[in-house]
């Protein structure tokens, strides 16, 4: 007498779960998309913000040495120093948002500050900007006489 055998529960659903496998294709690749697309948007404007604040601080700098220039010319003043670096400023353009420019003058050593923030690409990253410039102060003195007989 031929037995008949039962199938297995397990062996039963075989062919369903291979029908449910096979419409499910691509799903992971979408889901890796819809968290990788958003880490690798961050990261790339990340860099541009960096390149952003790099040319913010490069124009402070330019700015704080040319003003140094012109305050550290005899007869200048540090009003002459803030002056022509807001000039510069203003010609050089750039991300440079809220600049404070303060410069100081004695007899000795002058010095220019430009400090402000850079223009944000990621609206919850804000860089500050800082550069200084100084040296001494110039000043006319008369050639001496060296060598004269007394």
């Amino acid at each position: 007498m031929p037995t008949h055998r039962q199938p297995e529960p397990g062996w039963r659903n075989r062919g369903r779960w291979r029908q449910i496998l096979r419409e499910d294709r691509g799903a992971a690749a979408i889901a890796e998309t819809v968290v990788v697309f958003p880490l690798l948007m961050t990261v790339i404007l990340l860099i541009a913000h960096v390149a952003v604040w790099a040319q913010a601080v490069h124009t402070a700098q330019a700015a704080a040495s040319q003003g140094l220039s012109a305050a550290r010319a005899q007869d200048a003043t540090a009003t002459d120093g803030r002056t022509h670096a807001r000039t510069v400023l203003g010609q050089l353009g750039g991300p440079l948002r809220n600049v404070t420019i303060t410069a100081d003058r004695d007899g000795e050593r002058t010095e220019v500050r430009v400090d402000g923030s850079a223009l944000p690409v990621l609206p919850w990253l804000h860089l500050p900007v800082h550069a200084q410039a100084a040296g001494p102060t110039e000043e006319f003195q008369p050639p001496t006489e060296t060598g004269a007989a007394p």
